[in-house]
């Protein structure tokens, strides 16, 4: 098995719904956000080659939406998934499969592009299973009116038309053994319904694509809870399980909306589970 860092373009988010009701004069210690109270967030994704699969995990937005809509994330940088893609010899239609954590626009945007005409969308990977779980689907394609702006149809339901969506099974618990992909699953409903964090065993270690469990370092303290989390307070025992886990097991946490930290593990400490080291991915990869 190798794993590979896919960048697949920075944004920018409002640090106080990145931080909920956490005040700011603590959030911007670790993330200190510009003039219009914006801090920086990467899409970062990773893939996954095991055998004869190329695994990608999640797709980023994507570049199909509208001028406007790009405009309220202030992109930056000249990250794409097909440099990234092409950084290690790859093209995007050798992706057998695209596992979605969720399907918020800024996790899964990137599996559906505008067809040749621009008069629908297709598979960004013609080659490719999508993955998602039935009742995150239930959940995301009949939307509540909290999340409804970050479930977009044109992103989902093409998935379903193109014959290629598969669901994961469901856990008796929080966490699936040994899925269809290959790899251990912990379901967490605390963000929405059903967000599934891949955690991958590589080279004698387990890597965790923290996914928006836990979006940034800066998230580590259990109250630091993301204003666009549906059940809050879900989300603080979800994060304090994973993260005594994580503590316990010295699991490396791979973290995707993290622009300066790609790889963090965590200890305990009399404030609870706190930073413990900063790496690389070329660290650990």
């Amino acid at each position: 098995m190798k794993l590979y860092p896919i960048e697949s373009g920075n944004f920018k988010l409002d640090g106080g719904a990145m931080f909920g009701v956490v005040p700011k004069s603590l959030w911007q210690r670790t993330n200190p956000a510009d003039s219009n109270n914006m801090i920086d967030i990467a899409a970062r994704c990773l893939l996954i080659e095991d055998g004869n699969r190329l695994i990608l995990i999640d797709t980023g937005m994507g570049d199909k939406q509208s001028e406007k809509f790009f405009g309220y994330y202030y992109m930056w940088g000249d990250d794409t998934i097909d440099k990234s893609l092409a950084k290690y010899g790859f093209h995007r239609d050798d992706i057998t499969d695209v596992f979605m954590t969720h399907l918020h626009f800024d996790h899964c945007g990137g599996s559906i592009q505008w067809n040749a005409d621009r008069t629908g969308y297709e598979p960004a990977f013609k080659n490719a299973a999508f993955w998602s779980n039935a009742d995150h689907w239930q959940w995301a394609t009949k939307p509540n009116r909290r999340e409804q702006a970050s479930f977009l149809k044109e992103n989902i339901l093409p998935m379903e038309d193109s014959g290629q969506l598969k669901f994961t099974q469901l856990p008796n618990d929080h966490i699936l053994k040994d899925s269809a992909l290959g790899f251990d699953i912990f379901f967490a409903n605390g963000h929405t319904d059903k967000q599934m964090i891949p955690m991958i065993h590589y080279n004698g270690n387990t890597i965790c694509f923290m996914a928006d469990l836990l979006p940034t370092a800066g998230h580590l303290p259990l109250p630091f809870v993301m204003g666009y989390d549906t059940r809050p307070l879900l989300t603080l025992d979800e994060k304090e399980q994973f993260l005594n886990m994580a503590a316990d097991n010295n699991f490396y946490l791979f973290l995707e909306h993290d622009a300066h930290n790609e790889i963090i593990t965590v200890q305990h400490t009399e404030k609870g589970v706190r930073l413990k080291d900063v790496l690389h991915c070329n660290d650990i990869f």
